[in-house]
């Protein structure tokens, strides 16, 4: 079995990344996706990866409705070419949490 190798934010497991729930409060539901995803390409970038190697990604979301008022754009925005297949849901998140993301990426070899 490959190494499992815990990392600030996620956990990486031979080539592979993978984060746990990431929010991004506080703001409104377009602000907590912005924020998340950074903090995302941030957690990727400590561990050897980038927005770019992302191949899945679940979503979800307190109204499924932000998928097309604020999700989509933000999501081309932050994965222009390829995007990782992604998974959306509506969820009960916790009090004025509008998003949490997870994802898996892979790391490239150098």
């Amino acid at each position: 079995m490959a190494r499992k190798e815990v990392l600030a934010g996620c956990i990486r497991v031979g080539d592979l990344v993978f984060t746990g729930g990431v929010t991004g409060r506080p703001g409104d539901a377009k602000t907590q996706i912005r924020n998340t995803l950074e903090k995302i390409k941030s957690v990727l970038q400590g561990a050897g990866a980038s927005m770019e190697n992302v191949v899945k990604a679940n979503v979800y979301l307190r109204d499924i409705g932000d998928r097309e008022r604020y999700l989509n754009d933000l999501w081309r925005e932050y994965f222009p070419k390829d995007p990782p297949a992604r998974t959306c849901l509506q969820a009960g998140l916790s009090p004025e949490t509008y998003v949490e993301i997870e994802v898996v990426a892979v790391v490239p070899s150098k």
